[in-house]
């Protein structure tokens, strides 16, 4: 089991009803929704890589102790996901709940820098240790806004005099770890470069419709419960069509 520093970083989203009570196909929406963002996500990681895939949130790391990128890194993956999120507004033809909600989706981060043990499990590999743990922690906070990256110290610190002055100081004490500093940079107080906007395009919509329909279609007929895994929503009765 080889151990390695590593930049560790976790792209959450959230934003639907915390309950859901709507139907299947609202359920099933929700679940491509979500599908999708993270895929616009995973494809603007970078040097980031993949560790697991955690409901509605991804789990990234980057070998080495370089937190230099860590801004440009998150500001990339940042504008994936709201151009993602507006092509599935300009294209939404279902009016369910889980398609009707997605201009309310949001996107935060967590981040930390230390060392991770490395193990392969067949094909896969597993990111273990204390520090994995506490990234993971970091999705529980006290942070004031919806949409930001919370950081530790190591974090922050690579980042330029311009966007370290940005952030602000939160101590928290995660369950397990103690006492913690953290900062975190509110994304409404950075200027972002927004996507261009698409122009509305008919057979666009509907292929993307008929897409949405089939990719859907195993979590409408039962097969695979949908949302199931989300961290951000919580599924009670859950009625058939």
């Amino acid at each position: 089991m080889a151990i390695e520093k590593a930049l560790l970083l976790i792209a959450d989203i959230g934003g639907y009803t915390r309950f859901m009570k709507h139907h299947r196909f609202s359920l099933a929406h929700a679940q491509d929704t979500v599908a999708q963002l993270l895929e616009a996500l995973i494809d603007a990681s970078g040097r980031f890589k993949l560790a697991k895939l955690e409901g509605d949130a991804a789990f990234f790391y980057a070998v080495g102790d370089d937190t230099t990128a860590i801004a440009q890194q998150v500001s990339d993956i940042r504008r994936a996901f709201l151009a993602r999120r507006e092509r599935l507004i300009i294209d939404r033809m279902c009016k369910c709940d889980g398609c009707m909600q997605v201009n309310a989706l949001t996107l935060k981060f967590v981040a930390h820098a230390g060392e991770v043990a490395f193990q392969r499990v067949k094909h896969l590999t597993e990111l273990a240790g204390v520090d994995v743990i506490l990234v993971h922690r970091m999705l529980k906070n006290d942070v004031p806004v919806k949409e930001y990256v919370l950081m530790t110290d190591t974090v922050q610190q690579g980042l330029t005099p311009e966007l370290r002055q940005l952030t602000r100081g939160l101590e928290h004490d995660f369950e397990g770890m103690g006492l913690t500093a953290t900062h975190y940079l509110d994304f409404s107080e950075v200027t972002a470069a927004l996507p261009l906007a698409l122009r509305p395009s008919l057979p666009r919509r509907l292929w993307a419709k008929l897409l949405l329909e089939v990719r859907s279609l195993k979590y409408v007929l039962g097969f695979k419960k949908p949302c199931e895994d989300f961290r951000n929503v919580e599924i009670v009765d859950v009625q058939a069509p």
